[in-house]
């Protein structure tokens, strides 16, 4: 298991390694960013969208939460943490696409299908429960077509279930909806799954996923 003190062994070969022998990306870095793609995903830390879609530095704008989730478009007071970085991308650095990646044996997912959190206090599951809810009604309908959740189909179906919900909640906000309809940004739904290491792709003609 790797510890913080194994994390600036590994800097001390990034330092001597690969950020010498690219010394000319990291100048032009050094400069600004302007990633083309935006990446939604979870923070779980075995999908790692970088290693995913092999990536270097500067060429994806990554936002990982819990259940790789967007909410959707509102103004009341809070943090919004997730709708200031979708403004930062699309209205400023001008993203192209923006990706949302769900992955296989997701946790995030196992508590909105199981209601795992429900009545939890802050601190204590609470913050969770209240950041899944915007999965309950994609919760509901997995579970009508899925007496038995305990079933890999079940899990499954509620994990590309959370990547349509985030989908749907992007196209609320005005910004989006104003970019796609002018064909300058385009929003893509993915899956990772951890089991077999297949990238799967959402038709949003037909509603499935496909293997890339």
């Amino acid at each position: 298991m790797t510890h913080f003190a194994d994390m600036i062994e590994g800097y001390r070969r990034f330092r001597n390694g690969g950020w010498q022998e690219q010394r000319e990306r990291w100048d032009r870095l050094a400069e600004g960013q302007s990633p083309k793609v935006m990446v939604i995903a979870c923070s779980d830390s075995r999908s790692e969208p970088s290693q995913i879609f092999d990536t270097n530095p500067g060429e994806i704008f990554v936002v990982r939460n819990v259940g790789a989730l967007v909410p959707p478009f509102e103004t009341t007071p809070g943090r919004h943490g997730v709708s200031a970085a979708l403004e930062f991308a699309v209205q400023f650095l001008k993203v192209e696409e923006i990706v949302v990646m769900g992955h296989g044996l997701c946790g995030g997912c196992h508590a909105a299908l199981h209601r795992t959190m429900e009545g939890a206090e802050p601190g204590r599951g609470g913050f969770v429960a209240d950041w899944i809810a915007m999965l309950d009604e994609a919760g509901d309908r997995v579970r009508a077509d899925y007496p038995d959740i305990d079933t890999p189909e079940a899990r499954r179906a509620m994990e590309l279930a959370a990547v349509r919900v985030s989908i749907a909640n992007l196209r609320t906000f005005p910004c989006i909806q104003e970019k796609e309809k002018r064909g300058t940004l385009k929003l893509r739904g993915a899956f990772f799954a951890i089991s077999d290491g297949v990238l799967h792709i959402l038709d949003e003609t037909t509603g499935a996923f496909a293997p890339a």
